[in-house]
């Protein structure tokens, strides 16, 4: 039982962040409705704010009529769930914890590795062009080089395929990648 309808975080917190006090929250498996607030307003700053488990992010300075219309739309919906962890054969990913494992060894993703992964993960044997992946993982309006994507699956073999454990992801030339979980 929470005492609580919604939480307001500041994400610059004297001593401990905010950041890591909503992963505490979400930990405990309290999905209580979290709006964090900040002065830091870049993209990466949002991210890294609803990945650590806000349902919101507010950047000051802010109208407080907006932050009350926010808590009002947060409290409506009520406690959230719980994301389920994503599986694909040995693969595992969880959502909240972030925590990834591949044939039972342990891997710690990046933000964007871990978008990158729950969007192969949630298509196990599906062919996805860098088109898709784009779009999804970065964004509609990703003006920089298709490479990235390469780039990006690259990294998430080093960090979860071992040697002799077969091959994770499948590059199928001109066409994508296919996540193949045994």
């Amino acid at each position: 039982m929470c005492d609580y309808d919604a939480v307001v975080l500041d994400v610059l917190l004297p001593g401990v962040g905010g950041h890591d006090v909503c992963r505490a929250i979400r930990e405990r498996d309290r999905w209580i409705p979290v709006i964090m607030l900040t002065a830091l307003g870049e993209v990466s700053d949002r991210i890294t704010g609803l990945d650590a488990g806000a349902d919101d992010y507010l950047v000051k300075p802010f109208d407080f009529d907006e932050l009350l219309a926010r808590l009002r739309a947060l409290i409506r919906r009520g406690p959230s769930e719980r994301p389920r962890v994503l599986e694909a054969g040995r693969l595992r990913a969880d959502p909240m914890t972030r925590i990834v494992s591949w044939d039972g060894h342990d891997a710690e993703l990046t933000p964007r590795e871990f978008e990158l992964l729950q969007f192969l993960i949630r298509r196990p044997g599906q062919l996805v062009s860098r088109a898709q992946v784009l779009r999804q993982v970065w964004s509609q309006d990703y003006a920089g080089s298709p490479n990235v994507v390469d780039v990006y699956v690259g990294y998430l073999r080093r960090k979860l395929e071992r040697p002799g454990g077969g091959q994770l992801i499948r590059t199928v030339r001109g066409a994508g990648f296919i996540l193949e979980p045994r």
